[in-house]
């Protein structure tokens, strides 16, 4: 058969050839082939849809057919614009009842195929399937070029600058161009034209000219990266890093832990007289490296990561996300490091929000407290202050701890009996209760509605300054953002997880009502401002 003018035995010749040069396999080449053969013979016969075209992968003979699906006796081809069916409805169909002449055994889905003869395409249809097997190459040779590098996200890689535009460096990787982005290179690098460089592959995204590869220099996991190559028990899985925190530049964090108690995490990436760290940080330009020790428990695990400063204590807020680290007064800036970044730092690498005072300060605000509460018990309870004092040292730290303790508990503390015990608590709850009354006379002066006070988790106190800053209905309370809340109370002493919950149930009615309803509430409320 003559097509596109090659013989059989050429277009195998030339399959493997493209094959070869565009580093893909044999059969995509002829697939496409295939394609751009069956694409041209559709010029040449016009009326068929399915024709389809073959090459026989060992001779390389071409067959060109025509694909006919059987249909049902009563199918009824799609209508035109008149409302009548369509002539060329049925084309590339044929009904069971013909078929079955031919084909006795054929079924409704089946496909006929029918033979087409030879045909030489000429030189118009030979440059249409040039163009469609280039294309299709091309696609295959992105495609392939895409899978080769999603696989290798995650790894370093090494290039050779190619150019810089406008700050990103386009860098060779071989048979592909990746890109650094301005923002993705270390303060202060400078790279020239056929320079080797390495760095992290970050990402890779398909798109209409080819996939696009980015890579960082600024990843907190490059650094993860060079370690595992400059550490061999890394690699093995010995030493597994728990946790990266960089300054890309300046100063990085990295908390390592040993899967073998014989080994020292620290001291394996250190390597004899620096020797591992110090060829990680020659790669990222002289930045500062602390390798800490990892911890389970969290407390440890702070103290490690504030290094190189000494904390004396920790006092961790699970339920606000927090941790107060206390340092001598002489290591507080140590602690709190140049412009801050030894504590932010830190507090990336442990997850936690790191409050970080001195012994002084710690002291001083602890005997603030304590003279605080201790002046509200004596107060509110109508008790001598060493009685106050009492409480406070038994971990007492509110009238509701008081009032609301077991009679037993309250009476077992040493110079307590059943009497005095049960006189404090009767204390407690009238001042609760007096509280209460006073609280819901303020809170209807201030003109705060009952849905907003029926909310859980509000206190009195809370629903008291919320009024006063003008938050006085359920809709003014669900338009308030978590920051704004704090804003109003900023030591309410509840989680930002909490501040969330009761919010979201303050707009719990807009879903009920509906939206419509929703936005006429929020209508009505900034007409009331205005």
């Amino acid at each position: 058969m003559a097509v596109a003018g090659f013989g059989s035995t050429e277009i195998l010749q030339i399959a493997d050839a493209v094959a070869r040069e565009k580093n893909i396999t044999r059969d995509l080449v002829l697939d496409a082939m295939e394609n751009s053969i069956a694409v041209a013979a559709r010029k040449k016969y016009g009326h068929y849809k399915d024709i389809k075209s073959e090459i026989d992968r060992k001779t390389g003979e071409i067959r060109l057919f025509k694909e006919i699906e059987v249909v049902a006796d009563d199918y009824v081809p799609p209508l035109n614009e008149d409302g009548e069916e369509d002539e060329d409805g049925m084309i590339g169909k044929i009904r069971l009842i013909n078929a079955q002449e031919k084909y006795p055994a054929i079924t409704v889905g089946e496909f006929i195929r029918e033979p087409l003869p030879p045909i030489d395409l000429g030189r118009v249809a030979a440059q249409t399937a040039k163009q469609v097997i280039v294309q299709k190459v091309r696609d295959a040779e992105r495609d392939k070029q895409y899978n080769d590098f999603k696989i290798r996200v995650g790894e370093i890689v090494n290039g050779i600058v190619k150019r810089i535009e406008f700050g990103n460096v386009i860098v060779d990787i071989g048979n592909a161009e990746a890109i650094i982005k301005k923002e993705s290179v270390i303060k202060g690098e400078n790279f020239r034209v056929n320079e080797r460089i390495r760095a992290y592959l970050e990402k890779v995204s398909r798109e209409n000219k080819g996939p696009q590869i980015f890579l960082s220099r600024t990843s907190p996991q490059f650094m993860a990266k060079l370690f595992s190559q400059e550490v061999p028990e890394i690699y093995d899985g010995i030493i597994v890093i728990k946790g990266v925190a960089r300054e890309p530049g300046s100063r990085a964090k990295i908390a390592v832990a040993s899967n073998d108690s014989n080994i020292d995490p620290v001291g394996s990436c250190v390597g004899v007289r620096g020797a591992r760290v110090q060829a990680v940080i020659a790669e990222l330009q002289g930045e500062k490296i602390d390798i800490v020790q990892w911890s389970a428990d969290p407390a440890t695990f702070l103290v490690n990561a504030l290094a190189p400063a000494e904390v004396t204590k920790v006092v961790i807020d699970e339920e606000k996300n927090r941790v107060e680290a206390v340092v001598p007064n002489e290591q507080l800036s140590l602690a709190i490091g140049r412009r801050g970044q030894n504590v932010r730092l830190a507090s990336e690498l442990v997850g936690w929000n790191i409050d970080v005072m001195t012994e002084e300060s710690e002291s001083r605000r602890r005997s603030d407290e304590f003279a605080k509460l201790s002046g509200l018990f004596t107060e509110a309870l109508n008790i001598e202050e060493m009685i106050a004092h009492l409480l406070i040292t038994e971990g007492f730290s509110s009238i509701e701890d008081v009032a609301l303790v077991s009679l037993d508990d309250l009476a077992s503390i040493e110079g307590f009996d059943e009497e005095i015990a049960g006189e404090l608590q009767s204390r407690a709850k009238e001042y609760l209760e007096q509280t209460k009354v006073d609280s819901a006379k303020i809170l209807k002066n201030l003109g705060v509605q009952e849905e907003l006070c029926n909310l859980e988790g509000l206190s009195n106190e809370v629903l008291v300054k919320l009024g006063e800053s003008g938050i006085k209905t359920l809709d003014d309370f669900a338009d308030l953002s978590r920051d704004e809340f704090r804003e109003i109370m900023p030591k309410s002493g509840i989680s930002d997880a909490k501040i969330d919950e009761i919010i979201m149930s303050a707009r719990s009615h807009w879903f009920e009502t509906g939206e419509e309803e929703k936005a006429e509430a929020k209508a009505t409320k900034g007409r009331k401002k205005a």
